[in-house]
């Protein structure tokens, strides 16, 4: 199953969890397990806090700021930044399902994190 991101500005964490909960639904899963899997070089996904929008600022703000979009990278394509973060952050997450609910925390989303953008993204979703 996969369902497409549209990012607004170069870095950027969506909330994407309404959509993979949504896709669950459709699925029918009951009980097992669910991967978020992002097929970029350049995008990420996570999960973190969703009560309070300041962590998802205060997360980009300092990968910016460990990872600066200039450093004299040698990647002639100009994006090292994105491809480092993407690294860090991860290509995937896998998440419990019991009753057709994800089993996150309570403050807990998944993000889909965009580090070269804007652009249109896919996520891919594996649930068994």
């Amino acid at each position: 199953m996969e369902f497409k991101v549209k990012s607004g500005s170069r870095t950027q964490l969506i909330d994407i969890t309404s959509d993979v909960q949504a896709a669950l639904r459709e699925a029918g899963v009951r009980d097992g397990l669910c991967m978020i899997y992002v097929p970029h070089t350049t995008a990420a996904v996570t999960i973190n806090e969703n009560a309070d929008p300041t962590v998802k600022s205060d997360i980009l703000k300092i990968l910016n700021q460990v990872i600066p979009f200039e450093a004299n990278y040698g990647h002639m394509e100009g994006n090292s930044a994105a491809h480092i973060k993407s690294t860090l952050v991860g290509a995937s997450e896998l998440v419990a399902v019991r009753n057709g609910k994800l089993q996150l925390g309570t403050w807990q989303g998944i993000f889909f994190c965009e580090f070269d953008g804007p652009r249109r993204r896919r996520v891919h979703l594996h649930m068994r």
